[in-house]
């Protein structure tokens, strides 16, 4: 699956208002990096390092498997159910693009890669203002 397939699905599944507040962010920065410029080279290191729902999605799932088995190991055999339910979300994600953590994230701000590509770009564009 293309990133831009995945963003689309990420985006349909996500509620519109927190598609909005992310876009309007988006928008936001590129329009305060117009009028200062001088801050475009560290908004684009921040964009180098930012987690996208997909990288932010696999480490939430892989920290939760890794608790609920170590739980299970030395806690209590229930925790297994842990490991099991995030399997599953996971599974969901990679077959529908969608899982119950997915609006959680995405009402916090975490975007897609896309997105934080549009972001990038626009800023590279405004570039040559900074120089």
């Amino acid at each position: 699956m293309s990133p831009q397939e995945n963003t689309e699905r990420v985006i349909r599944h996500s509620p519109p208002a927190y598609n909005e507040r992310i876009y309007q962010a988006i928008e936001a920065s590129i329009a305060y990096h117009r009028e200062h410029p001088q801050e475009i080279p560290a908004r684009l290191r921040e964009l180098e390092r930012e987690w996208d729902i997909e990288r932010t999605l696999e480490a939430n799932a892989a920290t939760l498997v890794l608790a609920g088995s170590l739980l299970a190991l030395f806690s209590s055999r229930r925790f297994l159910a842990v490991p099991l339910v995030v399997g599953g979300f996971l599974l969901q994600h990679a077959v529908q693009g969608w899982c119950p953590p997915l609006p959680v994230m995405r009402r916090f701000g975490v975007r897609t890669q896309a997105e934080i590509l549009r972001e990038r770009e626009a800023l590279e564009a405004l570039r040559p203002l900074a120089e």
